[in-house]
């Protein structure tokens, strides 16, 4: 199996398409980077700027480049000595436009009938063999039902006519009766939808890749990417909604001939991927927060509380325990009810429980989960240690959940398949997507991947946690910023400055509440930490940010019943920050405190991800400052051009400044191009450590094996709180033998070293022993 030293991810979409991807790869090939990594590139909706609504698998899409875009971006790659990496899609399909997806309009137009369905999750017998489509603006709607060109329509939506339901004189309401389908108020989705979909998203529909020939369908042209040579290895989306994860992953493995293969998997603390999953690992959002948490002061958390605790008048803080419990019990409850009630509905009626009476418990076990899902048998103490949670917290349930817990344990059980495939869409929903938009004492904490409640990491526990990616996935890939993110490295590593200057985030967020006002504390800090972490950026930007996030939330106004009062607030807020001068002022100037302490973080966590254990990813255009907020904010447009003359530059000679982009950019292609061209140098993992007065500001690591040479990363952490204690002074590392910096080219060792000399240019260095010399 081929595996990558490195990758890059570019997001292909109309804008960007294969072929813009093919004449970036001399300019990839320059930074280092050894793999390119595309988002998705089957045929997807028209104008889909990510492409997870897929509509066609049958092949790569027109918009997107086509097969002859794959062709030649693969060459470029080729050409280059470089592999390609794909995201695709296997949970869900996009059904938003019914005649652009062969499969769905098929389904549609033959109901049970279709050879099609199969491929789809639905639960016929619900609505009398009819498939129930959210589409219309109230009940009432029916009488907007118009029949054009052999087709039923809604507006500018399309639907087709079963053969035989339609003819001269018939109204479009009889024929609408007739069709295997029914148009239904897109309120009734969150109870009565009966297909599964992509958590809560009616127009993306579930299919059962579980299936081999809806599989072989699904995959043939995938299939050919491999036969043909044009790809070397695959991201898989969302495994957690499939219904037998490991199953579909040894089929792909076989597919695809053994490739290297990651899953986009969340691991919560202590949880490790099934041993039976055919992957090399996750897309590495578990490393990310690591990385993240290393570089937070946990002198700052008490502080943090004491605001969390005032901004929502209390006495204590947010208990993030029992605000998950709660936002994960209101999704089950409601937008996702309809994929609750189908699964008590398969409970036996011998059971003796009611549908609401199962309906009430499963929701319950599902809030009380820890994890995204089990992978039965793997997971099953954690199910039951799930139920006993429910049971003790809703005791009037323990007889139900008693009832249920053998039926969710049997791998074999309809229920405990479609259980397994539910809880993963109550977490992300009720966690990724509400209680991160909720729990708001530091955004840093809030990433994808993260546990909100671990506040920071020190050293020690890092190097144990890498010493174990380092024997249990060395080849699992490593990231500090993705489309997915909440917020990318850079705004983070801003934010998590706030956590060494508690006293005085706390004095510029209340100067910017009073100048500023939003009735809601914990949103305000929420709001604030993130235009400090993007700064300086758009007003359309940060408004499209601020409006998302108050509804994300859900506390003070919500995506289905906004309130205009106090999105009213919010918007005059992010105004304020533009018109107001006062306003400018506080958030230019706690910017311009904290911006060297923040770019020191940037370019340490940037080099600590691309030099540790895994195989290490850059998001496009993150080799300079990436400030972007969540989608689609993070998928803006990338200046390769400017990239590529910077880069040009730093080759000729020209060092920038610390604290630079640039600076960035220097950091990012020394460790990808030493990654991809001296790999000896990246085979085992040592911690390295400092003595003298500043110790716990270092990290350090020597990624060597079996007493040889390899390369050192030091890395500075926690730079404000090193600035007020008189900076590095006596600090000191032992070096084995004599090394090379390769950001600056300066030369140390072998013996103790001062790490104020090795660190005086920048806050990071990346050394590599000199040729010749034994460690």
């Amino acid at each position: 199996m081929r595996a990558p030293a490195s990758t890059y991810r570019l997001q292909i979409r109309r804008s960007f398409t294969l072929f813009d991807a093919a004449e970036k790869v001399p300019y990839l090939k320059s930074l280092g980077v050894d793999w390119v990594y595309l988002s998705p590139i089957l045929t997807a909706e028209q104008g889909s700027d990510h492409g997870y609504d897929v509509t066609d698998p049958s092949a790569v899409d027109p918009d997107r480049g086509g097969p002859e875009g794959l062709l030649a971006l693969s060459k470029a790659a080729r050409e280059h000595g470089m592999g390609v990496l794909v995201d695709i899609v296997p949970n869900h399909v996009g059904v938003a436009t019914p005649a652009q997806n062969p499969w769905w309009w098929s389904l549609l137009k033959e109901g049970q009938g279709s050879p099609y369905a199969e491929a789809f999750d639905v639960e016929w017998e619900l609505a009398g063999g009819k498939i129930r489509l959210p589409m219309l603006g109230s009940g009432e709607d029916l009488d907007k039902l118009e029949v054009k060109d052999g087709e039923l329509r809604y507006y500018d939506h399309r639907f087709p006519i079963a053969e035989g339901t339609y003819s001269d004189g018939d109204t479009p309401q009889e024929v609408h009766s007739r069709q295997h389908y029914e148009l239904i108020d897109w309120r009734r989705a969150d109870a009565e939808l009966n297909y599964r979909r992509f958590f809560a998203v009616t127009t993306l529909a579930g299919i059962r890749v579980e299936t081999p020939h809806v599989f072989e369908e699904a995959h043939a042209e995938v299939g050919r990417w491999f036969r043909e040579g044009l790809v070397d290895g695959l991201r898989v989306d969302h495994p957690d909604g499939l219904a037998d994860p490991a199953g579909y992953l040894r089929w792909l493995k076989d597919l695809s001939g053994g490739a290297y293969i990651l899953v986009e998997k969340i691991l919560e603390p202590g949880e490790a991927l099934p041993q039976d999953f055919a992957t090399e690992g996750t897309t590495g959002y578990d490393a990310l927060a690591d990385v993240d948490r290393v570089f937070v002061d946990p002198a700052g958390r008490q502080a943090l509380d004491d605001l969390d605790a005032k901004l929502r008048g209390s006495a204590v803080p947010a208990d993030y325990a029992e605000m998950i419990r709660g936002t994960k019990r209101m999704i089950a409850d409601g937008i996702l009810r309809s994929e609750v009630l189908r699964l008590a509905r398969l409970v036996p009626d011998s059971y003796g429980l009611s549908v609401e009476q199962a309906a009430d418990a499963i929701a319950e076990i599902i809030a009380a989960f820890p994890v995204y899902r089990t992978y039965l048998p793997t997971g099953a103490g954690i199910l039951k240690e799930a139920c006993e949670s429910a049971a003790a917290h809703r005791p009037d349930l323990e007889v139900a959940v008693g009832t249920l817990l053998p039926l969710l344990l049997d791998p074999t059980n309809p229920i405990a398949v479609r259980f397994q495939q539910t809880s993963g869409m109550v977490m992300a929903k009720g966690v990724e997507d509400t209680a991160f938009y909720r729990y708001t004492r530091l955004g840093t904490l809030t990433e994808v991947g993260a546990e909100p409640t671990e506040f920071a990491v020190s050293p020690e526990e890092f190097h144990r946690r890498m010493l174990r990616r380092q024997e249990d996935l060395p080849l699992s890939m490593t990231t500090m910023s993705t489309h997915d993110t909440k917020r990318s490295e850079d705004a983070r590593a801003r934010i998590s400055v706030i956590a060494e200057l508690p006293q005085e985030w706390t004095a510029t967020l209340n100067t910017l509440r009073e100048l500023a006002p939003i009735p809601d504390g914990p949103y305000e800090n929420l709001l604030w930490q993130a235009i400090i972490g993007a700064w300086p950026a758009s007003r359309e930007r940060l408004q499209g940010y601020a409006e998302k996030a108050a509804r994300e939330a859900g506390n003070s106004t919500t995506w289905t019943d906004p309130d205009e009062e106090f999105e009213s607030h919010v918007k005059a807020a992010v105004d304020a920050a533009f018109d107001d001068d006062r306003v400018t002022r506080v958030v230019e100037d706690f910017v311009a405190r904290i911006d060297s302490y923040a770019a020191s973080n940037s370019v340490s966590a940037k080099l600590v991800q691309l030099t540790m254990p895994g195989v290490p990813d850059v998001y496009q255009g993150s080799e300079f400052w990436e400030r972007s907020l969540t989608d689609p904010d993070n998928r803006r447009p990338v200046d390769f051009e400017l990239r590529q003359q910077e880069l040009a530059k730093l080759d000729a000679g020209q060092l920038p400044a610390a604290g630079t982009e640039t600076s960035k950019l220097l950091v990012t292609s020394r460790a990808l191009r030493l990654r991809r061209d001296r790999p000896e140098l990246f085979q085992g993992y040592t911690p390295v450590a400092a003595s003298g007065a500043a110790a716990d500001h270092l990290l350090a690591f020597h990624r060597g094996a079996d007493g040889t040479p390899g390369a050192i990363t030091l890395a500075t952490r926690l730079p404000a709180g090193l600035a007020a204690d008189g900076g590095w002074r006596d600090t000191a590392v032992e070096l084995p033998v004599p090394v090379r910096d390769e950001l600056t080219g300066a030369g140390y060792g072998p013996g103790a070293v001062s790490v104020a000399d090795v660190l005086g240019t920048y806050p990071v260095a990346l050394l590599v022993p000199v040729d010749g010399e034994k460690a």
